[in-house]
């Protein structure tokens, strides 16, 4: 339970109770990032209930605001970082590490940032339009299923978070958490069996960038398998 409550710190910015915990205690919290996930999903579709009791485009815009705020924008870094890096790439690989290192927010940063709320704006408007959209929940879950393949799967690029997670990941973790998910694609909606994919989409392409994994890996591909489960969501009910 303490590991669990780790990664709701972690991940969120829920008011919770303080836990004592040691590096170990925190590196194992990740086993717990899709249940985590699961919780914000929550205050999403609460939020976009609410607010598609006046209009869908108010619940769209009430879902997006509530899922920024509960994560704290934790992972918008990630994606600015990355689309910063990735203007850089053209020059060199150590031109693209400095990019990355760097704390500053570049013109593309501030670019890929509006995109990805621009997209999650709109395709949370097109799934307020389907039937089952109550299981829009599933998709921060999902999609935080995600850094326990990719801290198993790719190296760290330097100490830090991803070299932290990546000694405590268990070949059980990834069965456990991919056949409830499994299970929530049976009985919700089959869009959710994109996430496997997405997911390996994206440790195929920071490998391919970066040689590996980092934090700004990790919170980056969040936001970007979250977004391409809405555009699944979205278009499901229209392959039917």
């Amino acid at each position: 339970m303490k590991d669990c409550v780790l990664a709701l710190q972690f991940l969120t910015r829920l008011p919770l109770p303080a836990v004592a915990a040691d590096d170990a205690a925190f590196a194992r919290s990740i086993r717990w990032f899709p249940a985590a996930g699961l919780v914000v999903g929550l205050g999403v579709l609460l939020a976009l209930w609410l607010g598609q009791l006046i209009d869908p485009w108010t619940g769209a815009l009430a879902g997006l605001v509530a899922w920024v705020a509960i994560t704290g924008a934790l992972h918008l870094d990630g994606i600015a970082d990355l689309a910063d890096a990735s203007g850089a790439v053209h020059k060199s690989p150590e031109r693209l590490r400095a990019v990355l290192a760097d704390p500053h927010v570049g013109s593309f940063g501030v670019v890929a940032i509006g995109l990805q709320l621009l997209a999650k704006l709109v395709l949370l408007h097109a799934v307020l339009a389907s039937p089952g959209w109550w299981s829009v929940a599933f998709i921060p879950a999902a999609a935080r299923f995600g850094p326990l393949v990719w801290s198993w799967w790719l190296k760290p690029l330097h100490e830090g978070l991803a070299s932290r997670f990546r000694n405590v990941i268990r070949p059980a973790d990834l069965i456990v958490w991919l056949v409830l998910l499994g299970f929530a694609a049976a009985l919700t909606t089959p869009a959710l069996v994109a996430a496997p994919v997405l997911i390996a989409a994206w440790g195929w392409r920071v490998r391919r960038m970066l040689g590996g994994i980092s934090g700004d890996g990790h919170g980056a591909g969040i936001e970007l398998v979250e977004t391409g489960l809405l555009l699944a969501f979205a278009i499901t009910p229209l392959l039917r």
